[in-house]
């Protein structure tokens, strides 16, 4: 049931009240291309801002399909409603249209490796209070946290720093 991209075009699918996220998942499932647009927006969650990932059209995710795909399926999908239609037959959504949404959206960071430091190795913090010191690296502390060894204060001290504060010493030049 995967869409072959010749010949295929971009539909818009209504989904069943507050059951984007399950349509979805459901398509996926079914092997279907689908574009979800979401964006992030600023909440008040118990009464501080924070940042919430939401649809940019609530009830509504994008579909691509050709004739040749099976289309009857998604009548039973749960979490979808229908295929929208405009003039008795299902509305296509221009390539660009979804190029331009999907450079607007949110798009989800990129699984990237952690750093991997050697115990012993020297660091350099860059950010927070402690910027412009060295240290050593000790061991890490979770995927967020990693322990160093600093000289500061004529003693030695065991901090604990968050990774994305840390890198490589660079070489003097």
């Amino acid at each position: 049931m995967l869409t072959s991209t010749q010949s295929s075009n971009w539909y818009l699918l209504q989904c069943k009240p507050r059951q984007d996220e399950r349509a979805q998942i459901n398509l996926l499932r079914q092997n279907y291309v689908i574009f979800y647009p979401q964006i992030i927006s600023q909440r008040l969650i118990h009464g501080k801002p924070q940042n919430a990932l939401e649809s940019l059209f609530p009830g509504y995710l994008f579909i691509q399909l050709s004739r040749d795909d099976k289309w009857a399926p998604l009548r039973s999908t749960r979490g979808v409603s229908r295929v929208v239609d405009f003039n008795n037959g299902p509305a296509i959504v221009p390539e660009d249209v979804i190029e331009h949404l999907r450079n607007r959206c949110f798009k989800p960071p990129e699984m990237q490796e952690p750093q991997q430091f050697k115990p012993g190795e020297t660091l350099q913090i860059t950010q927070g209070p402690l910027s412009t010191l060295e240290g050593i690296f000790l061991s890490m502390l979770g995927d967020e946290r990693v322990m160093i060894l600093l000289h500061f204060l004529n003693r030695e001290q065991h901090v604990r720093v968050p990774l994305t504060y840390i890198e490589r010493l660079r070489p003097q030049v």
